[in-house]
């Protein structure tokens, strides 16, 4: 919904007309700081220039309608403005290399098992949108296995006349009377049109691989919706869908749980759980282990914090509500067997124990839930100043924990025997790579794939036994591993630290070549993300290294406060009033690489999305002068607006509620409101998704539209994709075309001497 100008505003004349621009608005911003600059202090200044904008919200508000004509019509020049002045990305070198790396069948297919089968979705230039196949193990380990198709999504679009994105399905997992797992036969497969977040949900059948129809009694959830579904049995779900009024939070997530039957209306399915218009999501959902099966009632309160009720599966008995036992609202929490695995996001203190934040704890569930002063609490984990958990995994006898210290990697195992965990070990040292663990069969089998890389080299896939511990890890045997995609000959990557405003280390990565010169001159890309307590870690980007590393470029990922780098209290430093920390650390990162030679302003582009977007959006207005090229995606600009679109409600506990008196610091990092037409910014490419329903395209939209009012614009591109989502990116072409544009666009305006023709 769009909402009115505040009354304190409403003296402000709307912005009317198809073509009128906003040059009068910035006359009056740029007159009235002439006039009062002489008496008032820098932050004075910086203040009376939100203030005017202020008074001029909302006469962007037509750039909320997506999809109407007006909206659309000025999107639409943009986006011709911008290949005519940058170029059609198709027709660079770079395109046809960024498809080809996208396209290309050397790629390793991760599966996941279903009864006897091992799953996969895979795209590649016949198939962009994905095939859903299948094989067996033994074939899997082949180098060439044979792939069975169970759904061609490009095929089920054309077919059904629909942009479908493929995205994800849910398993009805299904026991024999003594509880072993039978092959399941029916999921619910989740198709997005064009890729946005909303889905529609169809069942499918796994053996027969067809749709099973809503004449046959098939469950549908029709049209595209935010919904979460979860199998009670094959005739029962669980389901949060919006219905209509009521149903959905202020987020735009389902808000009421139904208990759906097979072959009655959903409309018609009794409500068994419910929260509050102001929870981010309300959601019912059956966890299984090893023969333990418990029922979940969740409400998301805020973005990290919950309120879970639990009961065993079939007991018809009574809820026990996790919080009201002593369990902190913003813990995480996970089920291994009978075990509640508990991540506290605070220090805990509880039944005369202490607890840090992102230590992993396990208790006996029952035990918790009958008496959890008394369950005896056994820690996996307890970080320090520099280590963190970064993710655990879980075979059928071991948990295999994800370390990093100082941002770099290890693992460490842990043996469920006998009702409780015993330590099998840590791996000796901590490596700059990526990892993931992918469990084979967790009900069956302590294997599990190890996937991992670094900056110059590429993915391989090893299949390892939990059982040897971390010695395993030396000795397992590799089953893929992907050709170099880049030439990283005389490549180095090395981690080095800045120090922020407030005196706090912040490290960081950066690739470049060894011979780097350190005079300044070396065009470098500096990305960072810095939100939601979300680690950038090592790892092999093709994209990045085919188009900026073999081309001279040097690359550089800032590991800032607000990620989860050195655990929950990294993330909290850079929360709501104390966001502008994470800008500082940025800020220092991008002092370090001038300081030490690696590259100097006019050299050094910036990027993010997102989150990132709007880290990217404050550089660019706060430190105009440190930063030659901005590349902005997906963003949040206007901080004021954000919390009543799509679902921006969401992140009210990340940024604050600009409706409160949280908008006295809220103002100071919102870029819409923040800047100046006194100020020459740096070049500036801006991409969003006109798809995108999570953070909404107004932002990129209005950000873009204030610097072309101001006079500001002939360093400003704007491009945004008709499909996507909050991706960007619907297909391989899409990504290959935003590679493209981006990329050329930082050669042109960081070395023009290296640009593209």
């Amino acid at each position: 919904r769009i909402l009115a100008p505040a009354a304190s505003n409403q003296h402000v004349p709307p912005c009317k007309g198809r073509g009128l621009r906003f040059a009068a608005a910035a006359a009056g911003v740029a007159a009235s700081l002439t006039a009062r600059k002489a008496k008032v202090k820098a932050e004075d200044t910086k203040q009376v220039n939100r203030d005017i904008w202020i008074g001029q919200q909302g006469c962007h508000e037509w750039l909320e309608d997506v999809l109407g004509d007006r909206a659309l019509e000025w999107v639409r020049s943009q986006n011709q403005s911008t290949t005519s002045n940058l170029g059609d990305p198709t027709a660079s070198p770079l395109y046809e290399k960024s498809l080809q790396i996208l396209q290309s069948k050397d790629k390793i297919p991760y599966v996941t098992k279903y009864g006897d089968f091992f799953y996969n979705l895979w795209t590649d230039a016949e198939h962009p949108r994905g095939l859903w196949r299948r094989t067996t193990l033994e074939s899997y380990k082949t180098d060439s296995p044979q792939w069975e198709v169970v759904i061609d999504v490009d095929a089920l679009g054309e077919k059904e006349g629909e942009s479908w994105v493929w995205k994800g399905h849910s398993v009805c997992r299904e026991y024999d009377a003594s509880g072993k797992a039978l092959p399941p036969r029916r999921t619910m497969v989740a198709l997005s049109p064009g890729g946005s977040d909303a889905v529609v949900r169809r069942e499918f059948d796994m053996v027969e691989k067809r749709f099973i129809e809503p004449g046959e009694g098939g469950f549908v959830i029709s049209p595209a919706m935010k919904s979460r579904v979860s199998w009670i049995n094959r005739d029962l779900l669980l389901v949060g869908a919006d219905l209509g009024e009521g149903s959905m939070t202020d987020s735009g997530y389902p808000r009421v749980v139904r208990e759906w039957q097979r072959n009655t209306p959903l409309a018609d399915a009794p409500v068994v759980f419910e929260g509050d218009a102001k929870d981010v999501a309300v959601t019912g959902y059956l966890s299984r282990s090893r023969g333990h099966a418990y029922e979940w009632r969740h409400r998301a309160t805020s973005f990290y914090t919950s309120r879970r009720e639990v009961r065993k599966h079939g007991s018809d008995g009574h809820w026990t509500c996790l919080e009201e036992k002593g369990l902190p609202d913003g813990a995480q929490t996970s089920q291994f067997a009978d075990r509640l695995l508990i991540q506290p996001r605070e220090n805990w203190e509880f039944a005369g124990q202490s607890f840090l934040a992102g230590s992993l704890i396990s208790v006996g569930l029952d035990d918790f839930c009958s008496s959890s002063s008394t369950a005896e609490m056994q820690v996996l984990f307890q970080p320090s100043q520099r280590t963190s958990l970064s993710n655990f995994s879980d075979t059928k006898n071991y948990l295999i924990l994800e370390v990093m210290d100082t941002v770099k990697n290890r693992l460490q195992f842990w043996r469920w025997a006998n009702g409780s965990f015993q330590d099998e070990g840590t791996e000796p040292s901590a490596q700059i790579r990526g990892t993931s663990v992918m469990p084979l069969d967790d009900e069956d089998s302590d294997d599990y794939f190890l996937v991992t890389s670094t900056f110059t080299k590429p993915r391989s896939m090893s299949l390892a036994d939990a059982a040897c511990g971390p010695s395993g890890v030396q000795v397992a045997t590799t089953l893929k591993s992907l050709p170099e995609q880049f030439n990283a000959a005389g490549l180095t990557a090395f981690q080095s630290e800045a120090r922020s405003a407030d005196g706090t280390l912040i490290p960081y990565f950066c690739i470049c070549h060894e011979a780097l010169p350190r005079d300044g001159s070396t065009p470098t890309l500096l990305y960072g993300y810095g939100g939601f307590e979300i680690s950038q870690t090592p790892g092999y980007n093709a994209l990045v290294g085919s188009g900026w590393l073999e081309k001279g470029g040097c690359y550089v990922i800032a590991n800032i406060r607000g990620g989860g780098e050195f655990g929950p209290g990294w993330h909290r430093a850079a929360l709501k009033e104390n966001r502008q920390k994470a800008y500082d650390d940025f800020i220092a990162v991008a002092e370090d690489l001038v300081a030490t030679g690696i590259t100097s302003p006019q050299h050094l582009g910036i990027r993010g999305g997102s989150n990132g977007g709007l880290l990217v959006g404050n550089m660019m207005v706060q430190r105009p002068d440190l930063f030659g090229a901005v590349v902005c995606a997906v963003p949040l600009l206007d901080m004021k607006r954000f919390s009543h679109l799509l679902a921006g409600a969401s992140w009210m506990a990340e940024y604050g509620n600009p409706d409160t008196e949280d908008w006295e610091f809220l103002q100071r990092y919102s870029p819409y409101h923040n800047l100046d037409p006194s100020v020459n910014y740096p070049p500036l490419l801006m991409t969003t998704s006109t798809k995108d329903d999570r953070v909404h395209p107004y932002h990129a939209r209005s950000f873009v539209k204030r610097l072309q009012d101001m006079g500001n614009g002939d360093a400003v591109f704007y491009y945004e994709n008709i499909e996507g989502g909050h991706g960007g990116a619907a297909d391989a072409k899409q990504a290959a075309y935003v590679t493209s544009l981006y990329q050329n666009f930082l050669w042109k305006m960081l070395s023009p001497s290296s640009a593209q023709p």
